[in-house]
């Protein structure tokens, strides 16, 4: 178990994260009888969950597991499931849920890297032989469809009970819960589109963010070289980029620095 404690908190310069993503899809694919292809379908996090249910059995309620998450919403309720297993067995690994959910490849393989190894660390990487990963899935699967059958039918009588009271000239609840019904999905549908929006507002603003900040960035490592740091123009330029306040500008400082400078304007001089 020492070894486990100590593979979750391996740096991203471990070997680990060195393990190519054929050999990865492999090992998942070999061990949970699945037929991956791309590290990103593992992005709804059953795979995970499944993965340390089989490493440590009992530990997972998988019967709680969605293997068929399509939405966001579903995929972080399974990571919801992951991280209590991670509180239980104490494992101070840090899951980046808004990342993995969207599916990004390069999130998704380092989190399956890391996986690998701790899975590989526990008992040796020694599989339990009686393990059947298919009948796992199963069985989840199986309970809750259960529950799913159960919640269906409760509302099928209740759906018969307002009818009934309809046609006894009671009050007609079952015409207005369709309309309240259909009224709320569209609700829905707008609001997931205005989200989806929003997403893809954010993206391009992340991007164009780090575009800018790398300009700035490779600027100021310029400004740090030797021969360059002591000169007026590089001073300028820094009071510029470190300025703290927002509000005013560091320009017509920048600009005093310059022009203060002889050397700056020889033939003026």
């Amino acid at each position: 178990m020492a070894a486990a404690a100590a593979a979750a908190t391996i740096g991203m310069m471990d070997s680990a994260y060195f393990v190519g993503r054929g050999e990865i899809l492999s090992w998942i694919n070999a061990t949970l009888q699945l037929s991956l292809a791309k590290v990103e379908e593992a992005a709804s996090g059953a795979v995970q969950c499944q993965l340390m249910d089989m490493v440590h059995p009992g530990v997972v309620p998988m019967h709680k597991v969605n293997f068929d998450a399509k939405t966001e919403y579903d995929m972080i309720q399974n990571y919801k499931i992951l991280q209590d297993v991670f509180n239980k067995l104490r494992l101070s690994k840090n899951i980046e849920v808004n990342k993995l959910v969207k599916g990004r490849p390069l999130d998704n393989l380092e989190f399956l890297q890391w996986l690998k190894r701790y899975c590989d660390s526990v008992n040796g990487g020694i599989m339990n032989e009686n393990y059947n990963p298919v009948e796992r899935r199963s069985k989840g699967c199986k309970e809750r469809s259960l529950k799913g059958s159960n919640k269906s039918s409760k509302s099928l009588q209740a759906n018969r009970l307002s009818s009934a009271n309809s046609a006894d000239g009671g009050p007609c609840v079952g015409k207005v819960n369709v309309i309240s019904e259909e009224h709320y999905i569209e609700q829905i549908q707008q609001l997931s589109e205005k989200i989806a929006g929003l997403k893809i507002s954010m993206d391009s603003a992340e991007k164009e963010r780090d575009f800018y900040f790398s300009k700035l960035r490779d600027i100021e490592i310029l400004c740090q070289r030797p021969e360059l740091e002591h000169l007026p123009m590089t001073k300028a330029v820094q009071k510029i980029l470190y300025a703290a306040d927002a509000r005013d500008s560091p320009l017509p400082e920048a600009n005093e620095i310059i022009t203060r400078s002889p050397s700056m304007f020889p033939d003026e001089a």
